[in-house]
C-alpha cells in the first residue's frame, strides 16, 4: 500500500476531473488553528466554506484571553468554533468554569473538543476528559468531541498496548448513549491508511460506535512533519517519515496528504458503514496551503446536515 505522496504540486488543474471518492470523503473537512496561526490569516471567509467547524489548539502557556478572542473572532466571520479543553492544565472546577462561561459569554461557543492533554503532570484535580464529563459543567453544549489515537498513546498505556484507552472510549460510548450531545473521536494525525482501518474496525468491533473523525497532516516540508510527529509521539508513522528523510532525492520534496486521504476514501466508499464520519486536517504547513489542497482535491468544508 502507498503511504505517501512526497511529490511536486500535482494538484487538479482547472477543469480537470476530481477524484469521486475523494470529493465524498472530504466533505465537511474541519480544521485546527491555534491564536498564532490564525492572526496569519486575513479573512477565514476567503479561503474557507461558511460553517466550517474550526478547532482552536489550547497549548500549555497560551493564555485564555487569546483563546477567547480567537474564537469570537472566527464565530463573528461565520465559523462554528470547537475549542480545545486539556484536562490536566486546568487547575480546578472555578478554572474550568470560567472558561466555559468566556467561550459562551463572548464566542456562543456551544462545541467542545475534550482531552486530557499533553502535559506529564496534571496541574490540578483534572487528568482525563471523563473527569471534566463528569463535572457535569459541559451539560447543555450541542457537540463534545474526545481523542482518539489509532498508533496508540503511550502517555496512557505504557506498554504500548491499548487497553486502558479502549476502556476510556467504550466509558465515553457510555456517556454518548445518554448524552443529548452529539459525540465524535477527533484523531491525532496519521499517515498510514492500514492501522487506521484497522484501528477504527477493532474499536467498532470492541462496541465503540461514536463516529471518527480521522486527523489528517496538511501539505508541509518533510522536515515540518518529522518535527511535529516526534512532539505528539506519532509512532509507525515516524518512523515511516524517517525512513524517508534519508532519500535524499525526496527530502526537499514537499509532503501531501494525497495517497493517505485516497486509500481510505477508496475504503470508505467500498464500505459505506466504515466508522470514519470526517476528515480533520491539522494545516502544519500552513492553513492556507492546506485549505488550497483541499478545494483542490473536491473537499467542501462546512458542516454536513448530520454533523451541525
Amino acid at each position: 500500500m502507498a503511504l505517501f505522496s512526497f511529490r511536486r504540486d500535482t494538484s487538479p488543474a482547472a477543469g480537470a476531473g476530481v477524484n469521486p471518492e475523494m470529493e465524498s470523503f472530504l466533505k465537511g473537512f474541519s480544521m485546527e488553528v491555534m491564536p498564532r496561526t490564525a492572526e496569519k490569516v486575513e479573512d477565514f471567509r476567503a479561503i474557507l466554506s461558511k460553517r466550517t467547524r474550526v478547532y482552536i489548539a489550547h497549548i500549555e502557556g497560551t493564555p485564555i484571553e487569546d483563546m477567547v478572542a480567537t474564537a469570537r473572532r472566527l464565530n463573528a466571520e461565520g465559523f462554528p468554533v470547537m475549542p480545545h479543553f486539556p484536562a490536566r492544565i486546568i487547575r480546578d472546577r472555578a478554572m474550568l468554569a470560567d472558561w466555559i462561561a468566556r467561550y459562551k459569554g463572548e464566542a456562543d461557543v456551544k462545541q467542545a473538543l475534550l482531552l486530557a492533554g499533553g502535559v506529564t503532570t496534571p496541574a490540578g484535580e483534572f487528568e482525563s476528559s471523563m473527569h471534566l464529563i463528569e463535572t457535569g459543567l459541559f451539560d447543555g453544549f450541542e457537540r463534545l468531541h474526545v481523542a482518539g489515537h489509532p498508533e496508540g498513546n503511550r502517555d496512557i498505556d505504557r506498554d504500548g498496548g491499548e487497553r486502558i484507552v479502549m476502556q476510556a472510549l467504550k466509558w465515553k460510548q457510555d456517556f454518548a448513549n445518554r448524552s443529548d450531545a452529539k459525540m465524535a473521536i477527533a484523531t491525532q494525525f496519521c499517515f498510514e491508511a492500514g492501522p487506521v482501518i484497522d484501528w477504527v474496525n477493532r474499536i467498532n468491533a470492541a462496541g465503540v460506535s461514536i463516529p471518527v473523525h480521522i486527523g489528517v497532516a496538511g501539505p508541509a516540508k518533510l522536515q515540518t512533519m518529522i518535527k511535529f510527529a516526534i512532539a505528539c509521539g506519532v509512532g509507525a508513522s515516524l518512523k515511516v517519515l524517517q525512513k524517508r528523510a534519508l532519500d535524499v532525492t525526496k527530502l526537499l520534496l514537499p509532503y501531501e496528504p494525497t495517497d493517505f486521504v485516497e486509500a481510505l476514501a477508496a475504503h470508505k466508499a467500498k464500505n459505506p458503514g466504515f466508522g470514519i464520519e470526517s476528515v480533520h486536517f491539522f494545516p502544519l504547513g500552513g492553513i492556507k496551503a492546506n485549505a488550497t489542497w483541499a478545494t483542490e482535491h473536491g473537499g467542501a468544508s462546512g458542516v454536513p446536515a448530520n454533523q451541525a
